[in-house]
């Protein structure tokens, strides 16, 4: 079976300092996924490369067979590859119901320029409200989105991903910056988006009650090596992946995987 995304052999050099070196995985459709390692590991820099920001070096992008690693940014958004950023990518001066039509008016339209006159397009409300129900933002539908809670605003980002109605949805560090009670809804709600969409999710994360809960397979990067990739119960016994991530010798990452949100 073709992997939906399959990585192979990329590096990424900047200034001298080599980020990404012979990185080889492969992703099957429906696989919810995470990459975890410590800070400079390389993991949003794969990200930037997966969705043609930056050009490897060397190695290739593939996706659905189709290498991808010189195609436009743009290019690779029709194909279905969607991606929600660490830091919140959304229109802060519009509403939360806006944001969501402009993404759901780009993947209609066939240029991409967002502010033509979207008068006559009535239509496009119940898909807009349909998105909105499922991140559970439907009752902030007409709040302006810059004065929405941090979590919030990163549910919305989510949300304008999956107006792109992408196969594959890569979330870079979901959680960063949100209180306990947001980490919890935001775990939930993922899951709840990959169980009852189908999408094949990739995600970067800290937070390891997170990645073992949910995650079907872990990726570990250290200076842009693949250091391992496995089930959570694997990686939370690998020696390599203990003493690269927490600095240490022998004991255990996580006590396993956790129940499903």
């Amino acid at each position: 079976m073709t992997p939906l995304l399959e990585v192979r052999d990329l590096n990424k050099t900047f200034s001298g300092l080599r980020v990404i070196r012979d990185l080889s995985f492969s992703v099957q459709k429906g696989e919810l996924t995470s990459i975890i390692g410590p800070n400079g590991a390389g993991k949003t820099t794969l990200f930037n490369l997966i969705v043609g920001r930056y050009r490897p070096d060397s190695g290739q992008v593939l996706y659905k067979g189709e290498q991808i690693q010189r195609k436009s940014i743009q290019y690779i958004a029709t194909q279905g590859i969607s991606r929600a950023f660490q830091r919140c990518n959304i229109f802060p001066l519009l509403t939360v119901f806006e944001n969501i039509r402009v993404a759901v008016i780009s993947k209609q339209s066939s240029s991409f320029d967002f502010f033509r006159n979207v008068a006559g397009l009535g239509e496009l409300k119940d898909e807009v409200f349909r998105i909105l129900e499922l991140i559970g933002m439907a009752d902030k539908a007409h709040q302006i989105s810059g004065e929405l809670a941090h979590g919030d605003q990163k549910l919305l980002d989510i949300g304008i991903a999956l107006a792109l109605q992408s196969e594959l949805l890569l979330l870079d560090e979901p959680m960063a910056g949100m209180s306990p009670e947001e980490r919890r809804r935001m775990v939930k709600m993922i899951y709840k988006l990959w169980e009852s969409l189908g999408v094949t999710l990739i995600f970067i994360e800290h937070d390891m009650d997170m990645v073992f809960s949910i995650s079907q397979k872990i990726r570990v990067l250290s200076y842009g090596l693949l250091l391992a990739e496995g089930t959570p119960q694997e990686i939370s016994k690998n020696e390599e992946v203990i003493a690269a991530y927490l600095g240490k010798k022998s004991g255990s990452l996580h006590a396993g995987a956790a129940k499903r949100p």
